[in-house]
């Protein structure tokens, strides 16, 4: 970044200022230091910012996102924005840690089996969304995986919390764009809960440097149609 100093020092102040002080001291907009970087790790996968990734993941592990957190953000990003975009943030955040001294594995976070994971991952879909969706993985092989893989394979995971995990499924949808019935029922599914309109916004503004007017002014419409269902 330091170089942008010399090369665009005007676009460099107005940018600074704006993303590392106005957004994040906004009276009524701001978030605790993990939640916030948990949430822009999220969106920067959404959106493939990987060069302000590498810059992004020493602030956060310096602001106290744990190296397992991490990892468990880039992990549930696979299922929702592929393996062909993920898998270059996964290889920055290896070397990352490794950098920093992080012996690599992580201490394994997972809770399901091969025999147990659709059951787990149906339940996990029911906390979220309700109980209607016990039925859900029935519809076709993709709504299977959706319930063995997706929820079974990840959201069980230890590491994160559900409310955590549904916050950053809110980011990665918000900041790929294209994506807003989904959004929508994860920005609902993010209310049930208890992660509310307003915490959501709060998560919307943080992130809203990383992506942009556009796709922040969707993921609020989403929200406010979200709260009205």
């Amino acid at each position: 970044m330091s170089s942008y100093y010399e090369t665009d020092p005007e676009f460099m102040e107005r940018f600074e200022h704006f993303a590392f002080d106005e957004v994040v001291n906004e009276e009524g907009q701001q978030l605790d230091d993990i939640t916030r970087h948990m949430a822009i790790t999220a969106t920067l996968l959404g959106c493939q910012g990987i060069d302000e990734f590498r810059l992004e993941v020493p602030r956060a592990l310096d602001a106290g996102l744990s190296p397992v957190m991490l990892k468990e953000v880039i992990y549930q990003a696979v299922d929702y924005l592929g393996i062909g975009r993920v898998r270059p943030f996964l290889d920055a955040a290896n070397e990352i840690l490794t950098s920093r001294g992080v012996k690599l594995p992580l201490e394994g976070q997972a809770t399901t089996t091969m025999e147990d994971r659709l059951e787990k991952g149906i339940q996990a879909q029911a906390d979220i969304f309700g109980d209607h969706m016990k039925e859900a993985w029935k519809a076709g092989h993709i709504n299977r995986w959706l319930a063995d893989n997706c929820f079974g394979d990840y959201y069980t995971r230890t590491g994160l919390n559900l409310k955590q995990r549904e916050m950053i499924t809110f980011c990665f949808l918000a900041a790929q764009g294209g994506c807003e019935p989904q959004l929508t029922s994860h920005a609902k599914g993010n209310m049930n809960l208890g992660n509310d309109k307003d915490f959501l916004i709060r998560v919307v503004s943080q992130c809203l440097p990383y992506i942009g007017y556009p796709r922040s002014l969707n993921a609020v419409a989403c929200i406010n149609k979200a709260a009205e269902q």
